[in-house]
């Protein structure tokens, strides 16, 4: 396995969508522990400051969380982010895709078309938008990764599940099909063609457990549950590891 020149997240810009859910401040953590630059995107300033402190105000401002204010819903709100970033940082190296909820356990009949809106902005329409707005910054740097985050439960789809599964299929076909986009963009130089630098990736769970989660319950064991902490440490070795291996690839991180 040869890797790129630039490896490792040290000193890449790696953007965190749903930075204020507990996934994503433990991925803004881990990502700035590794040496990036973790830019924490969420669609509420407040919420932001709560969870990171006072924005930084440029690239280089000391020890703060670059911000930004987005609805990921809106593809034209999404362009003009991917600008703002770029004009402010020079590159996007990754994207760690973390918006989303759960709404379920519900009887067939009873799969609300609510339920279904709520989960298809947030695991599908929010995806689209981030993975195509930041698809060419993916595609050119010598380590891009995008990472989405998914569950394991697809292998067995249940009535009770059924819009939460029907949309988190639907965002990881959209991927495969981003991994492909980036396969064929490397393989298009015929004459030299170039190794794979880039690759989009799904994490699959049963579920996420925080601290918070733990505190209220301690008796609780929770099998199977991927630790907040352990998603972002996992998220942060992408970065080191082989692209073309990497690209399209479903990661089981069952506890």
């Amino acid at each position: 396995m040869t890797l790129p020149p630039e490896s490792g997240a040290q000193g890449a810009a790696v953007l965190v969508a749903g930075a204020t859910s507990a996934s994503g401040r433990a991925a803004v953590r881990a990502l700035r522990a590794a040496g990036a630059t973790a830019i924490a995107v969420g669609s509420d300033a407040g919420r932001l400051a709560d969870a990171f402190g006072a924005p930084a105000t440029d690239a280089g401002a000391g020890g703060a969380v670059p911000q930004h204010v987005c609805d990921l819903a809106d593809f034209a709100a999404t362009e003009r982010l991917a600008d703002e970033v770029r004009d402010r940082f020079g590159r996007v190296d990754g994207v760690i895709h973390l918006v989303g909820g759960w709404r379920g356990g519900s009887p067939f009949t009873a799969q609300s078309d609510a339920d279904w809106d709520f989960l298809a902005r947030g695991a599908i329409t929010t995806l689209r938008n981030t993975s195509r707005a930041f698809f060419d910054d993916i595609a050119a740097s010598p380590r891009g990764r995008f990472a989405m985050v998914s569950t394991t439960t697809l292998a067995r789809p249940s009535a009770a599940n059924a819009n939460y599964q029907a949309a988190k299929a639907a965002a990881e076909a959209w991927i495969r099909s981003m991994a492909q986009g980036l396969a064929l963009g490397q393989s298009q130089r015929k004459e030299d063609p170039a190794p794979q630098t880039s690759a989009a990736v799904v994490l699959a769970v049963k579920a996420l457990l925080d601290d918070a989660m733990r505190a209220a319950a301690p008796e609780r064991k929770f099998p199977g549950y991927t630790h907040v902490d352990a998603l972002a440490a996992r998220a942060v070795a992408l970065f080191s590891e082989d692209a073309a291996e990497l690209n399209g690839a479903r990661l089981d991180l069952t506890a």
